[in-house]
Formats: C-alpha cells, structure tokens, sequence
C-alpha cells in the first residue's frame, strides 16, 4: 500500500513537472535597435468644452511624430484615463505597430508621474518629453542629436526655441561661457520670426513686433544652438532621470510647480547643458486646430524621411549632494548676476 501511494505520488510530480527549460535562458544578452524614445501622454477625458478638438490636435500629434522619426527611435504613449475614442484610437495604432510601446491607466494618475514613469522605463539614451498637442517637423530628431553629439555634457534640447528663455534653469550653460568652454554671442535669427510668435500666441503672451532681435546663440564644431527652452516638448538625457529628477512621486495631475521640479531644475542641477535648436522643428498648437498647423502637417508627406547613423554620447556621472541642493539657487543667482554685468 505504502509504495503504490509512492508510486502514483511520483508520477503525478512527474507529469505536474516543467517539460524542458526556458529558452531565452540560453539566449544571447539584448541588443539594443533604437537609442531614442519618445514618451507621450494623452488625457482627453471627453470631447466637450476645452477637450472639444483635443482629439484631432492629439492625432496630428502623433501623426506627425510617426512621420518625422527615423528608424533608430520608437514612440511610447501613455493613456491618462481618456475616454473609449481615444483608447481604440491608441489601440489600433499599437495593433498596427505604429507605436512601440503602449502605457494604460484607467484614471489620471498625474501628466508628471505618468510621463516620468515611463521614461524611466525606456532603456535609450535620449528620451523626449512632449505634451500631447505638438506638432513635429522633419529633420527635428537628427537636429537634436546633432547638438547632443557636437556639444559635450548635453542635458537636453527643445526643437522648439525660445528667444526669452536665456535666464531659465540655464545657470550650467552661463557658467560654461564664463569659463569659455563654448563660444556665446546674440545674433538675430530672422527665419524664427513667424514660428516664434505662433509659439508666443499659442502660449498667450504678448508678440514679437521686430525679427532682428538678437538670440543667444552658442558655437562648436560649426553646430549652432540656442540657449534655453520651454518644456512642451524637449530631449533629455536619460542619466538625469535617475540622479538629479526627485524620485517621490508628484501627485500633481497637472501644472504647479511639477513640471520645474520634475524636468527643468534637474537639468541645471546635473550641471548639464538646457539648448535648443538653432531654428525651429516643431510648434506648440494647444487646443484647436488652425489651417496653418494643417499646411505644415501635409508638407511632412512631400519630405523624404533622413536614416541616421548611431550616435556616441559620453555622459557625466553626477553626485547628487544635500549640500549642493541647499545651496543651488545661491549659485544659480551668483552665475546669472556675473554673466549679466560681462553679457548685457
């Protein structure tokens, strides 16, 4: 009695046993195909009152971005708890594989800590940050690796420039052309005219009137770029997400201080450089869609689509401190006040 029992144990251990091994246990170590995410949220909860065109803006969006990157990027969208349109809509575009990577949340978790999760996610070295209503032109992804390439300890960069933006969270970059690591002079860049006032209009200030006003603009290996940037969209370098970027969640759905704390502060505290490009590559279109965001968009059919080579990047390890963290607006104040009485 005792070895029959023994026996049927056996063979039901036998037959409840794995057959064979894991094969990707034998499988070499991945390789990486892209070296460029781009990450996305969308929170369009209804299309009614300001969500009325949301849809059709964030479509363009994503459109334009699937049209404007090249083969070493992929795209992650995070769905922020929208409504049942926007799902089959995101659906379909992952079925389809003209998304890499989709992210669902059946409530709004917050804009930051949805899009700072997935990028710390992503495995590539540069992750760009865009809100769900920016309009992508060609060429804007190779223009900013160009910069990240040419310029060293490169924290990020906005295909969207912003003439005004030389004193924001750009204390690192004053300090490099206090110490002439990088040739800096103001220069007018007329071709930005028309583009920087659509920026200035979709953000509701006030217009630019003359289009010889000078741009801080720095210089290396013949590659231009402007100093600063707004946050609607910008490439960031992946190191800063886990070393300078708080690492408590924001709780924020969307605005406050989120944003600064989360992307632009970071930045200037790894002590890495905040550009821009030298024109613009990308508009910023808010809620409604106007007749000259629907020219650009069909002028990215007519444009053959440039394949980029794979860039090299160093990158800086940064020691985070209590002490420097004290202690940095002191030092952004000190760097602003010195750079005005040699720049101004």
């Amino acid at each position: 009695m005792i070895f029959r029992d023994l026996f049927n144990r056996f063979i039901i251990e036998k037959q409840l046993m794995r057959i064979g091994s894991n094969p990707q246990k034998s499988e070499r170590k991945i390789i990486l195909t892209t070296h460029h995410r781009i990450v996305i949220v969308v929170y369009l909860p209804n299309e009614e009152g300001f969500y009325k065109n949301s849809f059709e803006v964030f479509k363009m969006c994503l459109d334009s971005l699937i049209l404007t990157i090249n083969s070493k990027a992929a795209i992650t969208v995070v769905n922020n708890g929208s409504h049942k349109k926007v799902v089959d809509f995101l659906n379909l575009y992952f079925e389809e594989k003209k998304i890499d990577t989709l992210i669902s949340h059946h409530t709004n978790i917050g804009k930051i800590d949805a899009m700072i999760g997935a990028a710390r996610g992503s495995r590539e070295k540069y992750i760009t940050l865009t809100d769900s209503d920016i309009l992508f032109i060609n060429g804007w992804q190779e223009k900013i690796e160009e910069i990240f390439s040419n310029f060293p300890n490169v924290g990020s960069v906005s295909p969207i420039p912003v003439r005004r933006s030389l004193m924001f969270g750009t204390s690192s970059v004053l300090k490099q052309i206090l110490l002439r690591k990088i040739k800096y002079r103001s220069e007018p860049i007329v071709e930005n005219f028309e583009d920087y006032n659509r920026y200035l209009e979709s953000i509701n200030w006030d217009l630019e009137t003359e289009n010889d006003k000078n741009w801080s603009v720095i210089e290396k290996n013949k590659c231009k770029a402007n100093i600063g940037s707004g946050h609607q969209v910008l490439t960031i370098d992946r190191d800063i997400l886990f070393k300078t970027t708080p690492t408590n969640p924001s709780l924020t759905l969307v605005g406050g201080t989120s944003e600064n704390d989360y992307v632009d502060f970071p930045i200037d505290k790894a002590n890495k450089l905040r550009l821009a490009t030298y024109n613009n590559y990308a508009f910023h279109m808010g809620n409604k869609l106007e007749e000259w965001m629907i020219e650009e968009f069909n002028k990215n059919y007519k444009l053959e689509k440039l394949e980029k080579t794979q860039l090299n990047v160093q990158s800086l390890d940064i020691h985070y401190s209590w002490f420097y963290n004290k202690y940095f607006g002191l030092n952004k104040k000190i760097i602003k006040i010195i750079f005005s009485v040699f720049y101004k």
